[in-house]
């Protein structure tokens, strides 16, 4: 049994004429994983981010003319149980694992693995209390995700801090990745090239065995960068961004974070489907990576630039 000390509610009453004001808090109480206790009272588990999360709805509520409350309640027993049993998620999970499993054997493809991923990823955001039922979707979506790309890589463990690197070391070099570029892979390219190292000759494996030793790896089990199982996961776009001191930039550390939901889930970023939708035509059109990076380097740029317009001085 989990024991709680403190749980959130969010008390809401907004004028019935405004039923713009409704949906935007209906979306935002949907997209938190609230508990709905009675008509216009909510329920969260009582965590800075969600303390947050609630206090802004408060004031949007404000804002339509309505009236908000947060509350605190201590609660403890029966009530603590009743209240764990609203956040149980297992049979959300069971659902997505019998979609995931009805995919084996069966055509599947990028597309619909992504929408898979993304809702992995949404039901996990709002997953409070994780147990054995998220460990066993996220290993059914790893063995799917595995079967269409085999050298998918997995998050190395042990690594420890992410050591720093200056890039006047690694000028003029060969990086190598698997071909088929997609967003881990084309972001990371496109930092190497942009930030990293301007002389960057790439190679397109057609499996990682096909490295040769003298070229530094990225985006593979035993590359040079890859994936690592820090909390959260970073993924080759942010090792590379940490490893050469690249991270404290608004723009990367934005992009990044794009690159992060679309490619291992997690928080949700709400430019990421747009993005995405981008970077699937390209590769679609496209007659080689190496064109395919020259297009994508131009989303890429565009990106960078728009947000550090948004931060002139950082």
């Amino acid at each position: 049994m989990i024991e709680l000390v403190e749980w959130l509610t969010l008390v809401t009453t907004l004028p019935a004429r405004n039923t713009a004001a409704r949906m935007r808090l209906w979306r935002a109480i949907k997209a938190l994983g609230c508990a709905t206790l009675r008509d216009g009272v909510y329920l969260l588990p009582a965590q800075p981010d969600t303390d947050a999360a609630l206090r802004t709805l408060a004031d949007e509520v404000d804002v339509a003319g309505g009236s908000a409350e947060v509350l605190h309640i201590a609660a403890n027993g029966e009530q603590d149980s009743r209240f764990l049993q609203l956040f149980d998620r297992s049979a959300d999970y069971g659902a997505l694992i019998d979609e995931i499993r009805a995919k084996v054997g069966a055509a599947i493809d990028e597309k619909s693995l992504r929408r898979l991923t993304r809702d992995f990823s949404a039901l996990a955001a709002t997953d409070y209390f994780p147990g054995a039922a998220r460990d066993q979707a996220r290993q059914a979506l790893d063995e799917l995700a595995a079967r269409l790309s085999p050298g998918e890589p997995h998050a190395a463990t042990g690594v420890g801090a992410i050591r720093r690197l200056a890039s006047a070391d690694f000028s003029g070099r060969t990086w190598a990745t698997r071909k088929h570029l997609w967003v881990d892979r084309m972001a990371s390219a496109w930092l190497i090239r942009r930030f990293i190292d301007p002389q960057a000759t790439f190679l397109w494996l057609a499996t990682p065995a096909d490295c040769p030793v003298d070229a530094l790896g990225f985006d593979f089990d035993g590359a040079s960068f890859s994936h690592v199982a820090t909390t959260p996961e970073r993924v080759t776009f942010e090792v590379l961004a940490a490893s050469f001191g690249l991270d404290a930039d608004t723009g990367i550390a934005r992009i990044g974070a794009i690159v992060h939901c679309l490619d291992v889930g997690g928080a949700p970023v709400a430019a990421a489907a747009g993005i995405e939708a981008v970077l699937a035509g390209l590769r679609a059109s496209a007659p080689d990576d190496d064109q395919l990076l020259t297009e994508v380097g131009r989303v890429f740029d565009g990106l960078y630039m728009n947000y550090r317009m948004e931060n002139p001085h950082d």
